[in-house]
């Protein structure tokens, strides 16, 4: 994977990788925000990924993710809380086992989270189908 940042003006920048480019800083998200959603991100994938394979039933999936930081520089994070939300008529016990898969075995960004050493929490919550 190879990535390039470069300063567009002020305090804002343009990031690209493989062919896609994205808009930082300024009055956009921040880095270590991207953090964040790139946790939720690459988890979100995992499950939905996991239960379509499983064949549950998901309408939809939605990851509240919090995270605190140190008040000192480097400002890293130090825990994260995850709060899944699942829609469907779904198997709790295969809700969670795609859970642990995700934060155990298959999402890179959070395992990298865990080597920098971030707490990591979590909980979910499975909704009725809406249909």
């Amino acid at each position: 994977m190879k990535a390039k940042v470069k300063w567009i003006e002020d305090m804002e920048f343009s990031g690209e990788c493989n062919d896609k480019s994205i808009v930082m800083c300024g009055e956009n998200l921040t880095p270590m925000e991207m953090m964040l959603l790139s946790v939720a991100g690459c988890t979100s994938y995992d499950i939905i990924d996991i239960l379509k394979k499983s064949r549950e039933p998901i309408e939809g999936l939605e990851v509240e993710i919090t995270g605190e930081r140190r008040e000192e520089y480097p400002k890293y994070f130090t825990k994260i809380t995850l709060n899944y939300k699942l829609r469907g008529n779904l198997t709790n016990e295969k809700v969670l086992r795609a859970i642990k898969l995700s934060q155990e075995k298959y999402c890179s960004a959070l395992a990298q989270m865990k080597i920098g050493g971030v707490k990591v929490e979590w909980g979910y919550e499975v909704l009725e189908s809406s249909k």
